[in-house]
C-alpha cells in the first residue's frame, strides 16, 4: 500500500495544507465536500486545491515527511511545490503524469 503525502491551497493560494492518507482520490474529495468536522483549517480556509503530493511506501515514513514539511518555512514550501508544480495549478491526480 501506498501513502500520500499532499499539499492543498485555497483558490487565492495563500494558505497551505500538509496532510498524509493513503487515499488521495478519497481525502481530495473529503476536502473538497468539507467533510469531517465543522470548523476544522481546510473548510475555514477553503483549502481544496491540490498543487504538490509524494508518494511513500509505509505509513511511519509518510507520517515523518509530513511532519518534517509542517515544519518547514513557508519558502522553503513554495520552493518545494515549484519543484513539481511551478505554476501552482490544481493537480488532478486521475490524469496527472507529472
Amino acid at each position: 500500500m501506498s501513502f500520500f503525502i499532499y499539499i492543498l491551497t485555497n483558490p487565492a493560494r495563500t494558505v497551505l495544507y500538509i496532510g498524509v492518507t493513503n487515499d488521495l482520490e478519497r481525502r481530495l474529495y473529503e476536502h473538497g465536500q468539507g467533510l469531517g468536522e465543522a470548523g476544522k483549517f481546510t473548510g475555514r480556509y477553503q483549502c481544496n486545491l491540490l498543487i504538490y503530493f509524494e508518494i511513500s511506501p509505509d505509513a511511519v515514513q509518510a507520517i515523518a515527511r509530513e511532519k518534517q514539511l509542517k515544519n518547514w518555512s513557508r519558502a522553503k514550501k513554495e520552493w518545494l511545490i515549484g519543484t513539481l508544480n511551478p505554476n501552482w495549478e490544481p493537480i488532478d491526480p486521475r490524469t496527472w503524469n507529472g
